[in-house]
């Protein structure tokens, strides 16, 4: 099987293209190279005979049509996008232009393929979302993101998911575009683009600066292994039933401050302190972000009962994880560190 995987080169998708190779797969990566992408990311495969890599943008249409003619994929895996909250509330244009726009030049692209190749059963046009589309539950264990939640998104990011979510199902529909939909929550593990979360708290902690955290910690979100995250999405792509979404979770809902003091717990035993304190008298808590979602969490019913997929890494294994190779990889993350943005308090225009 051919997958052309966009934005191979970013977090996400560049844990697709590695167990995609693993799989045994053939793999055209397509990715403009934006700030958050690393070829470093793949290349422990980039030498594969199986893989391919297209420097291209999902806004230039031509481009698109040449990858698909050049490389005739059986399958497309779409996960280019901009993804930083905070970046789409100080400069939302970004979003707009690459979220919706561009997947509407996927879509195109992928449809006049499709009818040019005499629209083979097998295709499938695979798009990956985010658990954000859906917007902000109450803390009540019984109430989670189902694939029937109606959407109600709260930042540009989620918006401008949301709307790609929609011109898929539109595809869909309208043109008959063989499609797969999923929504995942929060991703975290090795090759985190070090603007997030888990990285920043990790990499702040090593440098001795303060573990910023939004408000008074509270905001919940179900945290999901990014190998685990990729996994599921190449049995979708592969078993999922066409026109239908599923939810990827995690199933490891935390709070943002027990989150930070396991992390923090985790540092304390691997790379202590030089005067002996605990990384938890670091914690800061910080100006909130306009809008903060309070909860999300997924209900990964569908994924489980239909395909069999479920996520095998618990937060605290997953998290274990990550920080050793945070501290195994620093020649990967100290020159991100330097990009645009990066290690700047973003998201405060509003």
């Amino acid at each position: 099987m051919k997958l052309l995987v966009t934005g191979g080169a970013g977090f996400i998708g560049s844990a697709v293209v590695r167990q995609a190779i693993r799989d045994g797969h053939q793999v055209v990566n397509l990715d403009a190279l934006t700030y958050a992408a690393c070829l470093e990311n793949v290349a422990g495969v980039s030498n594969s005979p199986n893989y391919a890599f297209v420097q291209a943008d999902i806004r230039d249409r031509a481009a698109l049509d040449a990858a698909f003619a050049t490389h005739k994929p059986d399958m497309v895996m779409h996960l280019a996008a901009e993804s930083h909250v905070d970046r789409s509330i100080d400069g939302p244009g970004d979003f707009i232009e690459t979220n919706i726009t561009g997947t509407y030049n996927m879509l195109e692209a992928a449809r006049s393929y499709w009818m040019a190749q005499g629209k083979p059963e097998g295709f499938r046009f695979h798009h990956i979302s985010t658990d954000e589309v859906f917007g902000s539950l109450p803390n009540d264990p019984d109430v989670l993101f189902t694939e029937d939640t109606p959407y109600d998104p709260r930042s540009p990011y989620s918006a401008s998911k949301a709307s790609s979510d929609h011109l898929v199902r539109a595809w869909a529909e309208t043109y008959g575009l063989p499609v797969v939909l999923t929504n995942c929550s929060n991703n975290y593990g090795p090759f985190h683009f070090p603007e997030k979360l888990i990285p920043v708290i990790i990499l702040n902690a090593l440098a001795g600066k303060e573990l910023p955290i939004y408000g008074d910690g509270s905001n919940i979100r179900d945290w999901l292994y990014v190998e685990d995250h990729a996994d599921a999405l190449l049995v979708v792509v592969q078993k999922g039933e066409l026109g239908r979404s599923y939810n990827i979770g995690g199933e490891n809902e935390r709070t943002n401050l027990e989150l930070v003091k396991t992390l923090c717990g985790i540092l304390d035993e691997l790379s202590p302190r030089a005067d002996g304190k605990a990384y938890a008298e670091q914690i800061t808590f910080v100006t909130d972000r306009p809008g903060h979602d309070a909860r999300y969490a997924i209900d990964p019913t569908r994924i489980r009962e239909e395909l069999g997929w479920r996520p095998s890494v618990t937060v605290e294994e997953g998290l274990t994880k990550t920080v050793q190779w945070y501290l195994d990889n620093e020649a990967w993350w100290r020159p991100l560190q330097e990009r645009h943005g990066v290690g700047q308090r973003l998201g405060t225009k509003a």
